[in-house]
């Protein structure tokens, strides 16, 4: 039921947190995982949302200019254990920030990765890809698990398909790389938003013809390959998530009389993409 009402005074930073929260249940993360309200006032007033991947300086610059009362973010800022939030450390400078600019910090991660719909659900849509269904099932089904598989409209080859999902997907400098035969018929896709070489193997035993996910590694992705797994589609983490932004940010907008921002800010590391001036660049 949407909390949008005429009148009504603005929802308070508990009232979203508690919406997200039934959204996707903090009891879904993976247990090494830190989702749920990261800092804030939870009776601060909330009129503006930014929904971010990563919370790093530029997304703290962003949030205060607009006036950004409460930050989403996908991957938690406190994720591993820290000893001090002094303001002379990295982690310790954003939080004192989002403090005095009385700005909450919210986090949804692998809970938003199993969630029906989730952040595999975006990053499928993004590739057009229909009769979805979870590569990894979770156990207490509801259409909820890791990844997704989808099917194209129409098949493609892998070089056809991989120069579509670079055009549909958010550009990084790192681009989109594939592996595998240029000339392969692709017609069903598996995707995992973020690092997805855990499960290569699913991938294999669905019977897909492509996977695109972040963070291939060397060594597995060579190996998957070599037992005649599917084709593998490496892009770049910040661009496998920043899809979910617009399907959350929406949610909210539907949920409360609330300004949302998505964050463009591209929070991925790498930089640059170069060939050598004396190599053509590489082609299928």
């Amino acid at each position: 039921m949407s909390a949008v009402t005429d009148n009504a005074a603005p929802p308070t930073v508990l009232d979203v947190v508690n919406a997200l929260d039934r959204r996707y249940p903090r009891d879904w993360a993976e247990s090494w995982d830190r989702v749920g309200l990261v800092l804030g006032d939870l009776e601060h007033s909330v009129s503006r949302v930014l929904c971010v991947v990563d919370c790093v300086p530029e997304i703290v610059d962003q949030a205060l200019a607009e006036g950004a009362d409460l930050i989403v973010a996908h991957h938690p800022l406190l994720l591993k254990p820290v000893s001090t939030i002094a303001p002379d450390t990295y982690k310790g400078r954003i939080i004192h920030r989002l403090i005095r600019g009385d700005v909450a910090l919210y986090a949804a991660h692998t809970n938003a990765d199993v969630a029906n719909p989730g952040v595999s659900d975006a990053l499928a849509g993004r590739l057009d890809l229909g009769n979805l269904r979870p590569l990894v099932p979770a156990a207490t089904g509801g259409g909820r698990g890791i990844g997704r598989i989808g099917e194209l409209p129409e098949p493609m080859d892998l070089a056809e398909f991989t120069g579509f999902a670079a055009n549909r997907l958010p550009v990084t400098a790192a681009g989109i790389r594939a592996a595998g035969d240029p000339a392969r018929t692709i017609r069903t896709v598996a995707v995992c938003g973020g690092a997805g070489d855990s499960f290569l193997a699913d991938a294999t035993r669905a019977g897909v013809d492509a996977y695109v996910c972040a963070d291939l590694r060397h060594h597995p992705a060579s190996e998957h390959l070599a037992e005649n797994g599917p084709a593998l589609l490496d892009v770049a983490h910040w661009a496998t998530e920043r899809p979910w932004l617009d399907e959350v940010a929406e949610w909210l907008r539907g949920e409360f009389d609330v300004a949302v921002t998505v964050s463009d800010v591209d929070t991925d590391p790498w930089t640059i993409h170069a060939f050598s001036s004396s190599e053509k660049e590489i082609q299928p």
